[in-house]
């Protein structure tokens, strides 16, 4: 086996891990029980993004794609944070509303 196979099945082999990550994230988003778990979940499907961007980079030979990666994963990470500051402020509404709000 010469090296060039070897990178062709690990290269196949990250392709499939990626797309049964990607079935059972699917599931997650679906029945995940709180907004907590369904931001986890989007915050995967842009690491997925960025994992499938660059294994699909290394079996393309095709490196610009390691751009698009970093660019896709900042764009997530922001996005992220946006949405963990809006669950954070939704939360803290609704424990103004219910009466729990901490006491200091």
């Amino acid at each position: 086996m010469t090296a060039a196979d070897f990178l062709d099945l690990c290269v196949d082999f990250a392709l499939v891990l990626i797309a049964i990550s990607y079935a059972l994230l699917v599931v997650r988003l679906v029945i995940g029980p709180s907004l907590a778990d369904r931001i986890l979940a989007l915050d995967l499907v842009t690491t997925l993004g960025v994992g499938f961007i660059g294994v699909i980079g290394v079996k393309t030979g095709f490196y610009l794609y390691v751009d698009v990666a970093i660019a896709v994963g900042l764009v997530g990470f922001l996005a992220t944070v946006a949405l963990a500051r809006f669950y954070s402020v939704r939360r803290e509404g609704d424990d103004e509303q219910t009466g729990l709000e901490e006491t200091r």
